[in-house]
């Protein structure tokens, strides 16, 4: 049996290669971007089971318009098919920005399925992969 696939998009390098590290060795095959565009082209590419979300790259929503392209109810949108790929969304905005999200409250705003806020706990990660991968 293939290893599911995991996306990961997030400009912060170090925090990639541990989450990366840690996923790996509980046996997840780990692509990375390090920007929305990167990742959207990636996203198509590879077809992942899971991606993994950061909000704040190159701009501080650019996340949430990942994950708006993504989720797009538009029959004509590029990526209509990876719509039902579930979407961990990392986040340090409500540290630094004082707000709060949350994808039961905020569906119509936060269109993913999960939120883990950094830093990020390994163990936690883990236990939304793994939640994630078997709804998927």
């Amino acid at each position: 049996m293939d290893k599911p696939k995991i996306l990961i998009i997030d400009d912060d390098p170090d925090l990639v290669e541990s989450m990366q590290i840690t996923l790996e060795a509980n046996d997840y095959q780990v692509e990375s971007a390090y920007n929305g565009t990167e990742g959207l082209r990636l996203v198509k590419e590879i077809n992942p089971d899971l991606i993994i979300l950061d909000v704040m790259m190159d701009s501080i929503t650019e996340g949430f318009q990942v994950s708006y392209q993504l989720r797009s109810p538009d029959p004509q949108s590029p990526y209509r098919d990876y719509a039902n790929i579930p979407i961990l969304m990392v986040t340090g905005v409500s540290q630094k920005m004082h707000m709060k999200f949350s994808p039961e409250t905020d569906e119509d705003y936060l269109p993913v399925d999960e939120l883990v806020e950094k830093p990020i706990q390994l163990d936690a990660l883990l236990e939304k992969v793994g939640k994630l991968i078997k709804k998927g």
